[in-house]
């Protein structure tokens, strides 16, 4: 089983494609259309400005082969601003068109002290729990980035993505977070000031804001039932 592996010159590829390996699969890293189609899933990883990212995607014509595989019913992970990418916009350094797979926008979280470096370099936004939480609610003394270890808490525990798994903590690093369009798309969330959409899914399409590849044992698990999905399809 092969699973591709979008390069668009933006995202942590090696060790996503290591963490493929390690989990027994074989990890394609590519830009090729017909390869990434041909595959029995995708992953959609990013790290930087969404802007950028897209622009990336549009240039190689990548956005449409990943809405492609995404209608063809193919397994499809966003990580980390990959799973950004998966919706209709965001609001960071403007407005900025997504590949609108999924409704809903990024916004950047909300006051909070600053820490060295902006989020926007090497870092992704993270989703909100819409129905809780407004575009940023009060972060007190919050930093931003929200960067570090949090626990995750799952809404949709039945998903089979979460299947046998307990909750616990995994690896975010994001000045801006989504903020979903329906509810149903939440599958897990966590906590940073206000319940911020940590896993996001619908049909054949996932996203998840952290690092699984960077979160231990229990990102590895998600990755791993991921992956499960892609085979049984």
């Amino acid at each position: 089983m092969t699973i591709a592996i979008v390069d668009y010159g933006m995202g942590n590829l090696h060790s996503v494609s290591k963490a493929v390996e390690r989990l027994g699969y074989e990890g394609l890293v590519t830009g090729d259309a017909d390869a990434i189609l041909g595959a029995d899933g995708v992953l959609l990883p990013g790290v930087g400005a969404f802007g950028d990212a897209m622009e990336h995607l549009r240039a190689s014509g990548l956005d449409a082969v990943v809405r492609q595989a995404a209608a063809a019913g193919m397994p499809l992970l966003g990580i980390c601003l990959g799973m950004q990418l998966l919706f209709s916009e965001s609001e960071e350094h403007g407005r900025n068109e997504g590949l609108g797979i999924l409704p809903g926008k990024a916004v950047r979280f909300a006051g909070g002290s600053a820490v060295s470096g902006s989020a926007d370099a090497g870092t992704s936004a993270s989703g909100d729990h819409g129905a809780a939480a407004s575009a940023g609610g009060p972060m007190g003394g919050l930093k931003v980035p929200h960067m570090g270890w949090n626990r995750l808490a799952f809404l949709q525990p039945d998903s089979p993505l979460l299947a046998g798994l307990e909750e616990g903590h995994v690896y975010f690093v994001h000045s801006y977070h989504v903020l979903p369009e329906r509810r149903e798309d939440l599958l897990a969330v966590t906590d940073y000031g206000h319940p911020v959409t940590a896993i996001v899914g619908r049909g054949n399409v996932y996203g998840m804001q952290f690092h699984p590849e960077k979160s231990g044992e229990l990102g590895m698990a998600l990755l791993r039932n991921f992956l499960s999905l892609a085979e049984r399809k």
